[in-house]
């Protein structure tokens, strides 16, 4: 998930098992590690494009060629149909003046066409993940810079979950409409995979019916699965509990259809969206973010749940029609300007900012502030959703002295703090 759309996130984690880990290193020459070619099971994907030898699947890396052309190999061995401008894969430059922090050189997105099999079939229902992450973590990372970041959870599951639901609905009867698979290129560097299809689709957007995004679905745990975009067409309020009678996922759900993901690159071009998020965590953007700590039958559940909105959606006689304007497109961070460190819980609440924790030696860190208080107020201002905080935030500057406002257990309580310089935040 992109830390250039939202503040930076984090909390918790749990167990799996699978193959052995691969030894080999994703090197200069193209050499990656071995696969056999055949579709794996979800956490199984998830070890290869979260392995070491990937070093983190930076963008334009040889270790993100390497998660490439291993999705690629998974969408043939499904019968997936190449959807790319070469193949399975649409080339883009990464660094633009758009985007002007990225490496230079070249990402690419990968394509591939389940066809519909109904009058319905020229139009897709999109169904997306990214499959970049942090490399060695020089650029966005929470934790060690230089230390593999493998991205497990941040976004090899979501992967995982796009190829699994790929895999169930190529079993059995078509749907109607068409589904389009995109792994995406250049999120963590700013969305620069999925605005790059927006602006170039292989099918046009006015036949695209909706766009699923799966980013970070790999922690559920019992936990409620958050899903963002339910106002942005009323057919969701359907939709959603027909397609959840199997799978059963306690879900929490947002109405903003934009986001700190890709979805936002389609419904910012007034495309219908979902994004499927199992919350943040404290591995978020660092080091310890690897594959022992993927919930399996969660991540299960999820490409389930996943599966069955994008037959619905596919089956549908009609277009759902779109809910343009739904939440406010949030402002990217940047990184200067004032830092009060703290960790958002995206688990909706009725007013505020529920906190998953705090940054350690941050100042919320030492106005006293921890998991599970809500957040209220900055000074004079009311901070009433995340956005709302993000845009107090940016207001001040480094070195004001505000008071903060929050709830803890029910009781209100206030605390003064002096905010901290965001680019001198520690590491």
């Amino acid at each position: 998930m992109s830390r250039y759309i939202v503040l930076p996130l984090m909390i918790v984690a749990l167990v799996a098992d699978a193959r052995p880990a691969h030894a080999q290193t994703a090197g200069a020459d193209g050499t990656c590690p071995a696969h056999d070619g055949t579709v794996g099971t979800p956490i199984e994907i998830v070890r290869y494009l979260a392995d070491d030898a990937l070093e983190g699947r930076f963008s334009g890396s040889p270790g993100e060629a390497c998660a490439a052309e291993y999705i690629a190999r998974s969408f043939a061995a499904l019968g997936l149909e190449p959807a790319g401008s070469d193949g399975f894969f649409q080339e883009l430059e990464l660094a633009t003046i758009a985007a002007p922090h990225a490496p230079a050189g070249r990402g690419r997105n990968v394509l591939g066409l389940l066809r519909g099999d109904g009058g319905a079939a020229d139009e897709v229902v999109i169904i997306g993940a990214h499959y970049d992450h942090l490399g060695r973590g020089e650029f966005g990372s929470t934790g060690e810079m230089g230390e593999i970041h493998n991205g497990a959870d941040d976004n090899a599951s979501g992967v995982a979950a796009m190829i699994d639901a790929a895999r169930r609905l190529s079993e059995g009867a078509r749907p109607s409409r068409s589904v389009l698979f995109i792994a995406f290129t250049g999120e963590e560097l700013g969305l620069i995979g999925s605005g790059y299809y927006a602006k170039n689709p292989v099918i046009p957007l006015e036949r695209t019916a909706a766009m699923i995004n799966l980013d970070m679905v790999g922690r559920l745990e019992g936990g409620d699965l958050i899903v963002y975009g339910v106002g942005t067409a009323s057919e969701w309020e359907a939709i959603l509990p027909a397609a959840n009678v199997e799978p059963a996922i306690s879900m929490a759900f947002e109405p903003s259809g934009f986001g700190p993901s890709d979805h936002t690159s389609f419904y910012a071009s007034d495309i219908p969206v979902l994004h499927l998020f199992s919350n943040v965590h404290g591995d978020y953007h660092r080091e310890t973010d690897d594959w022992e700590k993927i919930d399996v039958p969660g991540l299960e559940r999820v490409a389930h749940l996943t599966a069955n909105i994008a037959r619905e959606v596919a089956n549908r006689p009609g277009r759902l029609a779109v809910i343009s304007g739904v939440g406010e497109r949030a402002q990217r961070s940047g990184g200067y300007g004032a830092w009060l460190g703290t960790v958002p819980d995206f688990t909706p609440v009725d007013h505020g900012v529920l906190l998953a924790g705090v940054t350690e030696g941050s100042p919320a860190s030492e106005a006293g502030l921890r998991k599970g208080d809500i957040l209220v107020g900055i000074g004079d201002a009311d901070v009433g959703t995340l956005q709302a905080f993000t845009d107090v935030l940016r207001a001040h500057r480094p070195g004001d002295e505000v008071l903060l406002r929050f709830i803890r257990d029910g009781r209100a309580l206030e605390a003064p703090v002096v905010l901290g310089d965001r680019a001198n935040r520690p590491r």
